[in-house]
């Protein structure tokens, strides 16, 4: 907004130098005023062309808009000769913004070599010429250089509001992911174990107060994840998480086995391999009935990698919740971010695997 300010203020006070010049001449009032109003419509036009995006108008509005600035610039020079001052320079600025860019250099400086003509023609000094055609070449360089400053300003406004919003956008991403990570396997492991305590009441009550014990464990471990969120703290342990996961799919039925370990990697690395986890194992409860699990975290120069295969893949299966959630999109998201990647798909015993790798410095 500053920057618009500025152009109008410098364009209207060239026309009011212009103004004066033209009011200290011996000439009529009537042609005075004639000049003062021709004045005003160079003052208009140039406004227009000085908008943003007028370069991208119509052709034949531009051929009548610069055509006939052309004329309030050129004809009163026979009235006022030298007087009419630099107007001439409002036209080469225009026709800078207005004109493609090898064919505007080209009529601007077309444009400052005729302002060379009239004070020579006059009777002027060459000095009195060439300082007619430097300024006018100058006033068309202070038109162009103000209106484009004018407009990178409002780019770089426009920019920021919109680095802003993707900022928000981003976060809200961010946040929503980490619920999904970090609540959809805890819900899930709830559910599994509920419904095992519902099976075990008659039969084996200890073993149900047990069970109830590790439910009210993930329940709390649960309201920490999701206050560690909101505070943006999201650190977490993959041996522990290799830990509960196994105990969850025990609760399942499912035979697990870990093989390997992963030691001494930076937190952010341990987060995102323990969020591949959660996901894989959640993928496990809700997405097929299977017999088997193998956790398999190995650790060599230069990579760090977790893998979890399952042999209970059935094409027939469906999560019977409304929303099944996007989970390995999220991690193939977190693992970018950190240089990694992420596979999943039917390993050649039919079974349903997903590896991730992660490079260490």
């Amino acid at each position: 907004m500053l920057a618009r300010v500025i152009l109008r203020v410098v364009v209207l006070s060239y026309l009011i130098i212009t103004a004066l010049n033209i009011l200290a001449t011996d000439l009529s009032a009537g042609v005075k005023f004639l000049g003062v109003a021709v004045l005003t419509a160079v003052f208009v036009i140039q406004l227009v062309h000085s908008t943003p995006d007028a370069n991208r108008a119509s052709v034949p509005r531009k051929c009548l808009t610069l055509g006939a600035q052309a004329l309030l610039t050129y004809l009163p020079v026979l009235l006022f000769g030298v007087q009419w001052g630099s107007m001439a320079g409002f036209l080469a600025g225009s026709l800078l913004l207005m004109m493609p860019q090898r064919l505007g250099w080209t009529l601007y400086g077309l444009v400052g070599v005729s302002m060379f003509v009239p004070p020579l023609l006059l009777g002027l000094s060459a000095v009195g010429a060439f300082y007619a055609g430097m300024s006018t070449l100058l006033t068309g360089l202070v038109v162009y250089g103000l209106t484009r400053l004018a407009e990178l300003i409002q780019e770089l406004h426009s920019a920021r509001d919109e680095v802003a919003r993707m900022a928000v956008t981003q976060e809200r991403l961010r946040f929503s992911r980490d619920l999904h990570d970090l609540l959809g396997y805890s819900l899930s492991a709830i559910t599994l174990k509920s419904e095992l305590i519902h099976r075990l009441i008659p039969m084996q009550p200890d073993r149900a107060v047990a069970e109830v014990e590790d439910v009210l464990g993930i329940s709390r471990q649960s309201l920490a994840d999701v206050r560690r969120v909101a505070s943006g703290f999201r650190d977490m342990s993959l041996p522990q998480e290799i830990e509960t996961a196994e105990s969850v799919l025990m609760a399942a039925n499912v035979d697990v086995e870990v093989k390997g370990a992963i030691c001494d990697v930076s937190q952010q690395i341990e987060n995102v391999l323990a969020a591949v986890l959660r996901e894989a194992v959640t993928n496990v409860l809700r997405h097929s009935e299977a017999q088997r699990c193998v956790i398999e975290a190995s650790q060599r120069q230069g990579s760090v990698r977790l893998s979890v295969l399952n042999d209970g893949t059935d094409p027939l299966h469906r999560d019977p919740s409304p929303h099944s959630g996007s989970g390995l999109g999220n991690l193939q998201l977190r693992l970018r971010e950190v240089g990694g990647s992420l596979a999943s798909g039917l390993a050649a015993d039919g079974g349903f695997h997903v590896r991730a790798e992660v490079p260490t410095p």
